[in-house]
């Protein structure tokens, strides 16, 4: 048994060290910059941020010009024909014909001939014959006789034409082929530069509205980061309190179990009753489920500040000022003018900048009934090529470049609708932004008397527990000269606790006093 007890405090002393080692030590700063890196809220409002100066540089993009490739391929079951089916038959037989005529021209012309020679012959003849000695000399000479053989076989009917059907025919079907252009397989693409002119100051209200959108985002931001640092302090100084009130139960029991040890002997001496040592007891029993609940809500409080500041609810954490014995005074914020309050203050920003932003809107939606200019230019490159005979290349192609105008006529009054909604709208939010500069100005004000509020209670509530605290001395001592009985005691052991408990819960009241009345005076944002 003697090795177990001297065991025991052995392993409690190894293993305090490791209990202490695994808490965690947290400023409220801490907290703050914690919460900020955890919050989901706080992430989709930088995404919008983020988003927002997206927005912003595509609007920019709108100044400079707009440079685009395009390439297309179309498919055709069928040729397109510059010439009919009629006319492109005789062009393909344009030398088959002209063979026939030519040929018939020939045989025309060597009909002529043969008549023509055989006269010639026969006056020859005749005149040779009307003359005996040429008829002697000649008619009898072989080489007369093979003149006349030559003549009489000479055949001027057979004249023939040259051969020309079938070079014509491959230049017709050449030029036929040219009027048919092969589109079964059509390529085509083309690079194109815009460049806007004068949009009726669309595109310069654009980026103004996107900067604006910007700006309406930061604030949005700034105001979901002033919400989590207001929930912070919150829970921090709540758990502030609890700890404190924990503690001041702890004396509380303890002094209520001092003043049960005391009866308890004076009832064995026989001094007091069994009834005062039952009151005592009773009021015991209730100081320690007071020191219970504090516990309980000391460790529910730690909970939701681990939740709020992205740690493991089961944590083991300690705050700074968890074990301060007094609270701190936070000092008061010094005065703000108020319309830098309103610049400050994420709603007025918000509204003021939304107002803003519907009348860009609303110059925009004009825009739309004012003339459009812009600047255009192209190259274009086709497969087959139309600029050489719809040959089957990509040799060449068209630069072109010119100028467009849009005039807006009629649409229903659609622009000029539009227009006077966006009017409508921006209205709608400058009445809003004047509203909430009212609210803000009573809201400011309203935070700053609460704060002047509890400063007070504070400084009562400080007199109060320092009254109790000389009542309560007095009272045990009396008590211990038998002088004052244990009622006195008890009653002034319960107003200690009550001037205590007011104590805290004012230092705990100033500090979130403090903390709202900057957040009202503007001074929550991130950048302050």
């Amino acid at each position: 048994m003697k090795m177990i007890k001297m065991t025991i405090p052995a392993l409690v002393c190894l293993l305090m060290p490791l209990g202490a080692a695994a808490q965690q030590t947290l400023t409220l700063e801490d907290c703050h910059r914690m919460a900020v890196d955890n919050s989901k809220t706080l992430s989709q409002a930088r995404t919008q941020v983020e988003m927002a100066g997206y927005d912003r540089k595509i609007a920019l993009a709108n100044y400079f010009p707009n440079l685009s490739v395009t390439g297309t391929y179309q498919y055709n079951d069928r040729d397109i024909a510059l010439i009919s089916d009629t006319q492109s038959a005789a062009l393909t037989n344009m030398g088959t014909t002209a063979q026939a005529a030519l040929d018939g021209a020939f045989a025309a012309a060597g009909a002529q001939m043969g008549a023509a020679a055989q006269g010639a012959m026969t006056q020859l003849q005749t005149a040779i014959m009307t003359n005996p000695a040429l008829a002697a000399e000649y008619m009898g000479s072989p080489m007369w006789q093979t003149v006349l053989g030559m003549l009489e076989q000479m055949d001027f009917g057979g004249l023939a034409a040259p051969a020309i059907a079938e070079p014509i025919n491959a230049i017709g079907q050449s030029i036929d082929k040219a009027l048919h252009p092969d589109i079964h397989n059509i390529y085509a693409g083309v690079v194109s530069v815009q460049q806007p002119v004068f949009m009726g100051g669309k595109i310069v209200y654009s980026n103004q509205m996107a900067a604006l959108a910007e700006e309406l985002a930061r604030s949005r931001y700034d105001q979901e980061y002033a919400d989590v640092i207001i929930d912070v302090d919150q829970a921090y100084w709540q758990i502030v309190s609890i700890a404190a009130k924990e503690r001041l139960a702890e004396s509380y029991a303890g002094l209520l179990h001092q003043l049960e040890h005391d009866i308890r002997v004076s009832v064995d001496e026989g001094v007091m009753t069994e009834a005062d040592a039952l009151q005592v007891k009773v009021k015991s029993n209730e100081a320690d489920m007071l020191l219970t609940k504090s516990r309980n809500g000391l460790t529910l409080a730690k909970m939701l500040l681990c939740k709020r500041i992205g740690l493991p609810l089961d944590s083991e954490i300690v705050l700074a000022d968890e074990n301060t014995e007094v609270i701190p005074i936070p000092a008061k914020e010094a005065g703000k003018d108020i319309e830098s309050v309103y610049a400050d203050r994420p709603e007025t920003r918000s509204l003021s900048l939304a107002s803003d932003i519907y009348e860009k809107k609303a110059k925009i939606a004009r825009a739309d009934l004012l003339p459009k200019v812009a600047l255009t230019a192209n190259y274009l490159v086709s497969n087959p090529n139309a600029f050489n005979g719809f040959s089957n290349t990509w040799n060449g192609g068209m630069f072109n470049a010119g100028m467009s105008v849009n005039i807006p006529l009629f649409h229903g009054f659609e622009a000029t609708n539009r227009y006077r909604k966006a009017k409508a709208e921006a209205t709608l939010y400058q009445d809003q932004y004047k509203d909430a500069r009212e609210l803000i100005l009573l809201q400011v004000t309203q935070q700053d008397k609460l704060y002047d509020e509890a400063m007070e209670k504070l400084t009562m509530a400080s007199s109060n527990l320092e009254s109790a605290e000389e009542n309560l001395r007095s009272a045990t001592i009396g008590f211990e000269a038998g002088v004052i009985d244990s009622d006195t005691v008890m009653a002034a052991q319960t107003a200690w606790l009550q001037a205590s408990s007011e104590l805290i819960d004012a230092g705990t009241e100033l500090q979130m006093a403090a903390a709202s009345l900057r957040k009202a005076q503007g001074e929550m944002n991130e950048n302050k």
